[in-house]
């Protein structure tokens, strides 16, 4: 479904679409519930049947026959197409999470950026639950019960049309009740899922900086955070579940009062002649039976208003802009000699209400080689980076890899060129091979190796008590800083990119190791274009080119000894990290 068709329709039919793709199942189930409920119209009509059998003094054998057979046989076929409603319920629940999870992991960044992860991940496992009752018996119950309902009130009528008439005005009741309530349960729902969503996203914020929270004593602050979202989720829920009581205690209540008005006005018709006893048994058990699809069509409106509800939360993700679908295959780097990268006349800010982040820069990366990107913070030197891997697009200007725009190629066939390495060097849970392997699926364990021997990995490995198979923990927890570093780097070189880009890869580590490492990145800049971020400048003294950024602009361009020389910035940078020469 496109953007601009989920914004242009109304929300039930979005609802609707998602059970759409499973409407035989549903039709099927709904033609056996239908089945079975309009066995349960024989029921009264045999059970008069019976009393009309005792009156005459004539056997009861076929009556009680026929009213087990049908009793039997409607509560199988219902049980049937119950189990066929929730299996199918289960389903739309599932392709539901799918798309959404789907769409979440291609949005742009610029949306990530302006959301809340964990009120995200509540659209995925609150909201699409919601579903589940209206793709199970919301829509079918509700329009079995509604044609139960008319079928039932069709008999009634047959049977003796003052009795209907008089059932008929209390039952008006349960209309004007659900007119009324219907809209209240729908805002309800949807403020105790947005309110859920909230909870999710604070949960999310001091989950992923627990040690903060701990060092800085805020637990009690963030509960009580994430406890006034659950509170206020709390108090949406109780209002809903007040309006259903509402709804539901009234359509009790309709039916019971029209028993009473029934009784009161049939024994009168019986009394006069003018009506049979076991007609009025029949009526009454007609009656009775209309609490069933009364309450399914009752519950069936509430479980719709839920589904709006959820959908509604569901739409606003469909509705964030997302990057080219891809068809989910790794695509392997394509071989050749090392990437060239140029920037134009580039122009960049984050969004429309805030200040430009770039501004005009131009300079050139020859393929092979380092070159190193260097100023204060909020230079623009990671946006850069950002701008090569197409997670934002520049508002102006061009940049080019192989001189060709990187808005003109397919966006996995770019990112098959890069091999990234953040600041902060994420490290997924799983095993120290899954992490390796997470850019490349189908290196060899001889090139793992490799790569390890490479990044000074090769002691780590000794280490570990199961070798590449160990588990590293959430987030990387069993290593060092410096180790996720390494394994950050490793993982980028076993896709054997075209260009690396390293930002702050050697924060980390150690003198020793760092040299290490500088070693091996000048190594792999022989063959490899690599592009470094650095604010330790003795991780780039060495580098062919550096590119002197301030506010967005590019200062200088030279090497270290042309920039001690020629730039004021890079000077006192240098100047005041004692490295002068």
């Amino acid at each position: 479904m496109t953007n601009a068709g989920v914004a242009g329709e109304p929300a039930w039919r979005s609802l609707l679409a998602h059970i759409r793709p499973h409407r035989r199942v549903v039709v099927l189930a709904g033609v056996l519930g239908l089945v079975g409920g309009v066995a349960g119209l024989v029921e009264p009509l045999a059970a008069k049947m019976v009393v009309d059998a005792l009156g005459r003094d004539e056997s009861l054998w076929r009556p009680l026959a026929l009213l087990t057979a049908v009793v039997l046989s409607g509560a199988t076929i219902a049980a049937f197409s119950a189990y066929l409603l929730e299996r199918t319920a289960e389903s739309v629940v599932l392709a539901a999470r799918r798309r959404l999870i789907g769409r979440l992991l291609r949005l742009r960044m610029g949306a990530v950026d302006r959301a809340k992860p964990g009120d995200l991940m509540s659209r995925v496992t609150s909201d699409t639950t919601l579903l589940q009752t209206v793709a199970g018996h919301g829509i079918v119950d509700g329009l079995n019960g509604a044609f139960i309902l008319v079928a039932s009130v069709v008999l009634m009528g047959v049977m003796d049309v003052v009795l209907l008439a008089a059932t008929l005005a209390v039952l008006v009741v349960i209309g004007v009740s659900l007119l009324w309530v219907m809209p209240r349960i729908a805002r309800a729902n949807e403020r105790a899922q947005t309110a859920i969503g909230e909870m999710g996203a604070v949960l999310e914020r001091s989950l992923g900086a627990l040690r903060t929270v701990k060092a800085s004593g805020a637990e009690v602050r963030e509960s009580e955070e994430a406890g006034g979202a659950a509170q206020e989720a709390w108090t949406h829920g109780v209002e809903r579940a007040r309006w259903e009581a509402i709804s539901g205690v009234t359509a009790w209540l309709a039916v019971q009062i029209a028993f009473l008005v029934v009784l009161g006005v049939g024994g009168a018709r019986v009394a006069s002649g003018a009506m049979e006893v076991s007609s009025l048994i029949a009526f009454l058990l007609y009656l009775f039976y209309l609490t069933l699809p009364i309450s399914q069509v009752v519950q069936a409106a509430t479980a719709w208003q839920s589904g709006l509800a959820a959908v509604r939360r569901m739409r606003e993700v469909e509705l964030m802009p997302t990057e080219p679908v891809s068809d989910g295959k790794p695509v392997a780097a394509p071989t050749g000699e090392a990437a060239s990268v140029s920037f134009r006349n580039v122009h960049f800010r984050y969004a429309e209400d805030l200040g430009e982040v770039l501004r005009d820069v131009s300079f050139e990366v020859p393929g092979a080689g380092m070159t190193a990107l260097v100023g204060p913070s909020g230079a623009g030197k990671t946006t850069l980076f950002s701008l090569l891997e197409r997670f934002y697009e520049c508002d102006g200007g061009v940049v080019a890899v192989d001189g060709r725009d990187v808005r003109d190629w397919p966006l996995p066939e770019l990112r098959a060129v890069m091999g990234y390495v953040e600041q902060d060097a994420p490290i997924m849970a799983g095993t120290l091979r899954d992490n390796l392997r997470y850019a490349a699926p189908a290196a060899t364990d001889e090139e793992i190796l490799e790569v390890l021997a490479r990044t000074r990995l090769a002691g780590l490995l000794e280490r570990l008590p199961d070798g590449l198979d160990t588990r590293v923990g959430h987030r990387g927890t069993t290593l060092s800083g410096g180790q996720r570093q390494r394994v950050a780097i490793a993982r980028a070189l076993l896709r054997r990119p075209r260009l690396l880009l390293l930002d702050e890869a050697t924060s980390q580590l150690d003198a020793a190791n760092e040299l290490a490492l500088r070693e091996a990145v000048e190594d792999i800049a022989r063959t490899t274009t690599v592009m470094v971020i650095a604010h330790r400048l003795s991780t780039v003294t060495s580098a062919d080119r550096i590119v002197v950024l301030d506010a967005g602009r590019v200062r200088a361009v030279g090497t270290h000894a042309e920039l001690l020389e020629a730039d004021e910035l890079y000077r006192d940078l240098a100047a005041t990290q004692f490295i002068v020469s």
